[in-house]
């Protein structure tokens, strides 16, 4: 709902042709909802099950006692909705983030679906550019990689890795192995070794701060570096607490296709990732094609709704990880320059 798509995706259920229209009074949404006379039933539509179940939790919300023709419920149940969810996301900058709730026809009951908008690489801020010494970029850069994957439709480098070596090796991840594959199923010339993509050439390529290895203990960081990643892993922790029946930030695959068959035309590739693609754009490029040409997997969530009181814990959810997301966020426009403490 909020928000606007930036690509064209393959065709699925996120936009389904109207319900058509029906005469029955009884479809109506929140606490009580008046036709008005100089509107016939017949012109308008009946509420979906989605307006009839987000309506009783925008009516338990609203202590005045307005009554709406159902057009009009229509529109207050979608402002409503829409107007609470940009209060959370609105500050989050880095990542465009937005909400389709679904009817659930063949499925029973209404879902949120919480989508990722943004592709490429994330902006890693000074953590990539600044002349901040490695070993406080490297300890960033660990911490954002460990903890990202949680909310956003993101890979890293080992994900890279993984596809590059089915893409190019058939699954070798060792020079040898990797070479013998060219040769036996590429066709490579194994004179023409500088050439080649090998698993140690990618590993080359990796700026040190990239390299868990060279981050500093959290003790050596300046003590305002200490306290955006000890924000960042509290709110982490909250994140991973909240149950998964009642998260607006996970989904398990099968429902999903349930929801959303046409999904599966899409790249299982996330939209996102924190791999600096200055260093790795052919590899980015290589396992992003069928992204861009069919859509990536860009869902952060997916949560089924019984009963409206799954509404209020939905919101908490949200709340928990644009939390956590707001950590991230900081941590990346920080100002290194203003962190002092001594380098190491």
């Amino acid at each position: 709902m909020p928000g606007t798509p930036t690509r064209t995706r393959p065709r699925n259920h996120f936009n389904r042709p109207p319900t058509s229209a029906s005469p029955r009074s009884a479809d109506l949404a929140g606490r009580s909802v008046a036709l008005s006379a100089d509107i016939p039933v017949s012109f308008d539509q009946p509420l979906s099950p989605l307006h009839k179940l987000i309506g009783e939790w925008v009516a338990s919300h609203d202590p005045s006692v307005q009554q709406y023709t159902r057009s009009a419920a229509r529109r207050h149940i979608e402002r409503a909705f829409n107007a609470a969810v940009l209060g959370i996301l609105e500050p989050l900058t880095f990542a465009n983030l937005r909400t389709v709730v679904l009817n659930g026809e063949h499925v029973g009951q209404p879902a949120i679906v919480l989508i990722c908008d943004s592709i490429g690489q994330l902006d890693l801020g000074w953590i990539e550019s600044s002349e901040a010494p490695i070993s406080w970029r490297a300890a960033c850069y660990a911490a954002l990689e460990e903890t990202l994957g949680t909310t956003l439709p993101i890979f890293g480098y080992q994900d890279l890795f993984n596809e590059i070596s089915m893409y190019y090796w058939e699954g070798e991840t060792e020079d040898d192995g990797a070479l013998q594959c060219l040769i036996d199923y590429h066709g490579a010339d194994p004179d023409d070794l500088d050439e080649l993509t090998l698993p140690s050439k990618m590993a080359a390529k990796k700026p040190e701060w990239m390299s868990k290895a060279n981050s500093a203990p959290l003790a050596k960081l300046p003590s305002g570096l200490r306290r955006a990643l000890r924000t960042l892993r509290r709110t982490h922790d909250a994140l991973r607490r909240v149950p998964d029946d009642r998260s607006a930030w996970r989904f398990n695959s099968d429902i999903l296709y349930e929801y959303i068959p046409d999904i599966e035309e899409c790249s299982s590739l996330p939209p996102l990732t924190l791999v600096p693609v200055e260093f790795f754009a052919a590899e980015v490029d290589d396992v992003g094609r069928h992204g861009m040409e069919y859509g990536f997997m860009d869902i952060a969530g997916l949560c089924p709704l019984p009963d409206p009181n799954f509404i209020d814990d939905w919101f908490a959810s949200l709340r928990v990880g644009a939390e956590f997301l707001l950590a991230a966020q900081h941590l990346i426009q920080l100002e290194p320059e203003k962190l002092g403490g001594r380098h190491v």
